[in-house]
């Protein structure tokens, strides 16, 4: 069982050309309302990818909280620990070009309300082989959940920000992807933001698109795996199906380089498919494209 402790979001996804520029109107060829949300996504694609999940967090008491609900059940992912507060679910407003990039806006809604785990939900987490964070929670409830976890803590720093040293000192493992990595560092260069950021947390992940994903360790270890070639549609849940699947391989015990191969072919899956949630690959589909480019590979 994994545990994710995150947000929860209707996204609401208009699909361009070329996204706008201040003051420019476009026109849309279309407009999808997905449910979404980094914790939900990441649950989902545990769920997905094999292993148990359980998600921790909060929507609201407006039309789109039974939805964003029933997403993540239908899933098959554990909501016992999903609350429903008054006021808005969260809502992430998202335009996606015909190259498959987007640009986001977030409105925290529930998901601001959430002020860390309680006792129901610390008893949940410790039964978890790994606990899974993001940044679209308050601060403080990540650094709560994080120091009180029990369990290996893996976190995606996004949104990016500043992370407090108690929020780092709790993390195994961090999943930035390279413009996070920079932003974290200061550093252009993947491999300079690695090392960087190996001084702060035990191991790295960092996820570079098309081009793969990197991963390091305190101990010395290395490792580099290139993405399955692919033509993007909808890059919005790549990263959080990439934390999904490797939280997945890693409980399983794979190897660093096989866990990063199973999470490279899941978020090459997730991005030639529209939508969040919805373009999460299942265990058989990523197992397929291993087959797949191991073949190619012979």
């Amino acid at each position: 069982m994994i545990s994710v402790f995150g947000s929860a979001n209707m996204d609401l996804v208009a699909y361009v050309s070329t996204a706008p520029r201040r003051g420019e109107t476009v026109t849309g060829r279309a407009f999808r309302a997905v449910p979404g949300g980094k914790g939900a996504n990441q649950a989902i694609a545990v769920a997905r990818a094999g292993a148990g999940a359980a998600f921790l967090g909060a929507v609201g008491a407006d039309e789109f909280g039974p939805v964003l609900r029933e997403a993540l059940a239908g899933a098959g992912v554990d909501v016992t620990r999903l609350r429903t507060v008054p006021g808005p679910s969260g809502i992430a407003h998202i335009v996606v070009d015909g190259d498959g990039g987007n640009s986001i806006i977030v409105i925290p809604g529930a998901n601001g309300t959430v002020t860390g785990p309680d006792a129901a939900d610390l008893a949940a987490i410790r039964r978890s082989d790994a606990l899974l964070l993001q940044l679209e929670l308050p601060m403080d409830a990540v650094v709560a959940a994080a120091t009180q976890a029990e369990v290996p803590v893996v976190l995606t720093p996004a949104p990016a920000r500043e992370l407090p040293g108690e929020l780092l000192a709790a993390v195994g493992l961090l999943i930035p992807n390279e413009h996070e990595a920079a932003a974290l560092t200061g550093l252009a260069d993947p491999q300079e933001s690695l090392a960087a950021l190996l001084d702060l947390v035990p191991e790295v992940v960092i996820t570079l698109g098309a081009a793969g994903a990197i991963y390091g360790s305190r101990s010395g270890e290395r490792a580099r795996v290139p993405a399955p070639p692919v033509r993007a549609v909808d890059t919005t849940a790549a990263g959080d199906t990439f934390a999904g699947a490797l939280a997945v391989a890693r409980a399983e015990g794979r190897p660093h380089r096989d866990a990063l191969r199973f999470a490279t072919a899941a978020a090459a899956l997730s991005v030639q498919r529209e939508g969040a949630g919805p373009s999460m690959p299942a265990r058989a589909e990523i197992e397929a494209t291993l087959a797949a480019t191991t073949e190619e590979e012979r």
